[in-house]
């Protein structure tokens, strides 16, 4: 049986909490965590150091919860995924009927590198749909952009408030239409000046060799060796899926080296192409699924003029 909110729910059951004040996060937060230790299911925070500490001196001394390092959970957002699911899988295994997490996502990644975030936002609706979960997403109103704010409300089915009630949110999106829109991909402050490497339909040795030849000591040498292995399988998934031309571009910078590859097709027809494992045949499926593990960030876009990805080795977090 499954308690509180989600009674009688079956899968995900996932909201927001747009707070503005600790008192705010605190009023939502420690009903639900206390509601979870009543009922002996597994209950777990995942908020950065300054609201856990929050949360941990407001919770009774003792109190059955498990409080995981929030900042390493989410480098990358695969491997919150993959991190999640075996978590969950443990919790349904010892005979979890619910399981209930309340987590936050790291200020800095709410910036220029959102967009991949947005995606495992939405696709979490799916991929943690196979487990009893009920978890909240806490955002804080007072610093969050809009930008973001706006694209939370289309990720969450509802929003949990502090007088206890679960609002639908009108807006929440499904996922596999939301993944497959036309999203904006914030231009790198590198890519204003001249690319150090441009090629047209280059195989993926050529890719590879270009991205070699144009490091100079700014990543560590297993970044750059990721990045090699992520530009040639994007190269190869665009010249056998898409549609030609196959344009590579190359900028580096003190601090990161910055890859686009564009070509005319519509890109992937799997939504989750890069979050979720390709297990279902989907062209260039496996390719985007290596480079969202071996890149910093990972940026999908569609036009009218085709599919470019683009791949960041080193620090991603430019000025937006």
């Amino acid at each position: 049986m499954r308690t509180g909110a989600a009674a009688g729910h079956v899968g995900y059951y996932h909201e927001a909490i747009l707070y503005d004040s600790d008192e705010h996060l605190l009023a939502v937060v420690l009903p639900f965590l206390l509601g979870g230790i009543e009922a002996g299911e597994p209950t777990v925070v995942g908020f950065g150091h300054r609201n856990a500490e929050l949360v941990r001196r407001a919770l009774p001394t003792g109190a059955a919860v498990t409080f995981l390092p929030g900042g390493p959970l989410y480098a990358r957002p695969t491997a919150a995924i993959r991190a999640y699911r075996k978590l969950l899988g443990s919790y349904v295994a010892d005979g979890a009927r619910q399981i209930r997490i309340v987590g936050e996502l790291p200020p800095a990644v709410l910036g220029a590198t959102w967009d991949w975030w947005a995606r495992y936002e939405s696709a979490i609706n799916h991929a943690y749909d196979d487990f009893p979960l009920w978890s909240m997403c806490a955002y804080d109103a007072r610093s969050t952009p809009s930008r973001v704010l706006a694209d939370v409300a289309r990720t969450h089915p509802r929003v949990a408030l502090p007088d206890g009630s679960h609002v639908p949110t009108d807006v929440y999106t499904e996922p596999a239409s939301y993944l497959a829109e036309h999203r904006l991909m914030l231009p790198d402050p590198v890519q204003r000046t001249a690319p150090t490497v441009e090629l047209v339909d280059p195989t993926p040795a050529e890719a590879r060799d270009a991205v070699r030849a144009a490091h100079w000591g700014q990543l560590p040498g297993d970044h750059l060796d990721d990045l090699v292995v992520s530009v040639s399988e994007v190269v190869s998934n665009a010249l056998r899926h898409g549609l030609p031309p196959v344009r590579m571009r190359l900028w580096s910078a003190s601090d990161r080296m910055v890859v686009t590859v564009h070509d005319r097709g519509p890109g992937p027809t799997d939504p989750y192409a890069g979050l979720l494992p390709a297990g279902n045949g989907a062209a260039g499926g496996l390719g985007l699924w290596i480079s969202h593990q071996s890149c910093n960030h990972v940026a999908l876009h569609r036009d009218a003029d085709g599919f470019t990805v683009r791949l960041t080795a080193g620090n991603p977090y430019f000025p937006v």
